[in-house]
């Protein structure tokens, strides 16, 4: 009986020791547990973690293999303040069907951000394209892009038909669509996607996500990570929101996307408070052949609020 006591007087001690040391550690670094969700959810989806130099840059992305040895290779690309993390539900959608490329493109997430360095759509593009090259030499394959990533996958898929067999574009930036409250913002020169504090990233979720059931919950000490973050992002996300918001960059995809050649798809959702919804019928006119896809119920976030609809979408785009 002493025994057993003293055992689990060993065990309740290293439990509170092992609490403190986590206690410890998420004060130290509360990005910890964003992290860890991070880790869990790439876990679920079936996605492992590389990192390779390209481009005069250390790229950081997920990525998984295909059931099948021949299957396409289907790359990811990001949106402004985002990450490789936002196509993760749609990773789990497609489950084993493509070889999947989730980078974090250069300048965010955990990819390398070079000062002085330019990351506009001209220069993302061909970035990508270097990534494309370096871990798909000679098989062109099925890209995709959400918002600024949108941007940047039109016009890799203009300048790089050799390298971008097909094309997708889910609520892309690149062209001037109807007039609406973050527009008008960006071209005023604000930052909508700023984050200083509790309220401004509640205000962020709010305009990003329309689905209350989609947004993400952000409990303490994550949010405070978050805020922390994007804090020390708030010059660098605003010298990227002038060039491709405002510069001469601005409307430089769309313009370009009458170059567009490949099987396209077009995806938006018809509540999206940052690509108007108008936008849709913009690139259709400057890439015809596109699949036009419009979802209800939905915001700016298709690829995490309606995962299962888009991943149809990229199903029917990259088999047919």
């Amino acid at each position: 009986m002493k025994r057993a006591k003293r055992f689990a007087a060993i065990a309740v001690l290293a439990i509170v020791a092992t609490s403190l040391i986590a206690a410890v550690a998420l004060w130290r670094d509360p990005f910890l547990l964003v992290r860890g969700e991070f880790a869990r959810q790439r876990v679920a989806a079936g996605l492992s973690r590389a990192s390779v130099d390209v481009a005069g840059h250390r790229w950081s992305y997920a990525y998984r293999d295909a059931d099948a040895a021949d299957a396409p290779t289907v790359v990811m690309l990001h949106g402004f303040t985002g990450s490789k993390e936002n196509w993760y539900p749609l990773a789990a959608q497609l489950e084993g069907r493509y070889r999947l490329l989730i980078p974090d493109l250069p300048g965010w997430g955990e990819s390398e951000r070079k000062p002085g360095a330019v990351y506009g759509f001209t220069q993302q593009a061909a970035n990508v394209v270097a990534f494309v090259r370096a871990l798909s030499p000679g098989k062109p394959v099925v890209l995709l892009g959400h918002s600024m990533g949108g941007g940047i996958a039109a016009l890799a898929a203009a300048r790089y038909p050799q390298d971008i067999g097909k094309v997708g574009l889910l609520d892309a930036a690149g062209v001037r669509f109807k007039d609406n409250q973050f527009g008008l913002d960006v071209l005023a020169g604000r930052n909508p996607f700023a984050v200083e504090d509790d309220a401004s990233l509640k205000r962020y979720i709010d305009i990003v996500f329309h689905d209350a059931n989609a947004k993400p919950w952000l409990p303490w000490p994550a949010s405070t990570a978050i805020i922390r973050k994007r804090r020390a992002d708030a010059e660098f996300e605003q010298g990227v929101l002038t060039r491709i918001g405002r510069s001469e960059e601005m409307l430089l995809p769309g313009k370009e996307a009458t170059n567009i050649r490949q099987p396209a798809l077009l995806l938006w959702c018809r509540q999206d408070a940052v690509i108007d919804a108008s936008a849709l019928e913009l690139y259709a006119q400057r890439i015809p052949q596109a699949r036009k896809v419009l979802l209800d119920g939905c915001g700016h976030m298709s690829l995490m609020e309606r995962p299962a609809e888009v991943a149809d979408a990229v199903v029917a785009l990259v088999d047919r």
